[in-house]
C-alpha cells in the first residue's frame, strides 16, 4: 500500500528535490573539470598537489551529491524507509561539511594573497624563456600583467640580466625586454589581476552554494516528513 494524501505529495517533492540534486551533482562535476582547466591555465602552481586540490574537492562533492540523490530518488519512488533515511543522513552530513568549509574559507581568505605571491615568486625564480611554452608567460599574456606587484619585481630575479623582463610583459608585442618602462610594459602585477578574477568568480560560487544549501534544507525536511509517514504506517513497502 502506497502513501496517500499529504504523504504522497511529500513523496513527489522528495523525488523532485533529488532530481535537482542529481542535476547539481552533474553541474559540480562539470565545474570541477572547468576549475581544473582554468587553474592550470590561470594560476601558476609549483606543486601538483596545490594545483589539483580545489578541483578535486569540487569533483568529490559532485560525485557524492550524485550518489546521494540516487538514494533519495529510489527511496521516494519505491517508498523505501531505509533508502530515504540514508538519503536524509548523508544530505545532513554534506550540509554540515559545507558549513564547515564556508567557515574555513572565511577564516583563511586573507591567506590567499600570500599563497599566490609565493607561487608566482617561485615561478619567477625558476623562469626559463628558452624552455618552450612557459606557464608564467601564459599567465602574464592572459591577464596583461607583469611580475608580482609590477614589472620591477623581475629586476630581483638573479638569473636574468639586471633591468630585463620577459617578452610576455610587453604591451602590444613591443620590444621592451631590455628597456622596460611604464609606457611599454603591463603596469599591474599578476597577483592583483588574479585576486580580481577570484573575487569576481567567488561571488558566483557563493550564490550557487547558497541556492544548493536552501534546496538541501528543504530536501532534509521533506525526507524527514516522509520517514515519519512511513514509520507511522502511511507506507507499507
Amino acid at each position: 500500500m502506497g502513501v496517500e494524501g499529504g504523504m504522497k505529495c511529500i513523496k513527489y517533492l522528495v523525488f523532485f528535490f533529488n532530481f535537482l540534486f542529481w542535476l547539481c551533482g552533474i553541474a559540480l562535476i562539470a565545474l570541477g573539470i572547468f576549475v581544473q582547466i582554468e587553474l592550470r591555465d590561470t594560476l601558476v602552481m609549483t606543486g601538483p598537489a596545490s594545483a589539483s586540490a580545489a578541483p578535486i574537492v569540487i569533483l568529490s562533492v559532485g560525485v557524492i551529491v550524485f550518489f546521494i540523490s540516487f538514494f533519495g530518488c529510489c527511496g521516494a519512488a519505491k517508498e523505501n524507509y531505509c533508502m530515504v533515511t540514508t538519503f536524509a543522513v548523508l544530505l545532513t552530513l554534506i550540509f554540515l561539511v559545507e558549513i564547515a568549509a564556508a567557515i574555513a574559507g572565511y577564516i583563511f581568505k586573507d591567506k590567499i594573497q600570500t599563497v599566490i605571491k609565493k607561487e608566482v615568486q617561485e615561478e619567477m625564480n625558476y623562469y626559463n624563456s628558452s624552455s618552450g611554452v612557459n606557464p608564467l608567460d601564459q599567465l602574464q599574456e592572459k591577464y596583461s600583467c607583469c611580475g608580482i606587484s609590477n614589472y620591477t619585481d623581475w629586476f630581483n630575479v638573479t638569473h636574468l640580466k639586471p633591468g630585463k623582463v620577459p617578452p610576455s610583459c610587453c604591451r602590444n608585442g613591443t620590444a621592451c625586454t631590455s628597456h622596460p618602462t611604464p609606457e611599454n610594459v603591463h603596469n599591474e602585477g599578476c597577483v592583483t589581476k588574479i585576486e580580481a578574477w577570484l573575487r569576481k568568480h567567488i561571488v558566483i560560487v557563493a550564490a550557487v552554494a547558497l541556492g544548493i544549501a536552501f534546496f538541501e534544507i528543504l530536501g532534509i525536511i521533506f525526507a524527514c516528513c516522509l520517514m515519519k509517514g512511513i514509520r507511522s504506517g502511511y507506507e507499507v513497502m
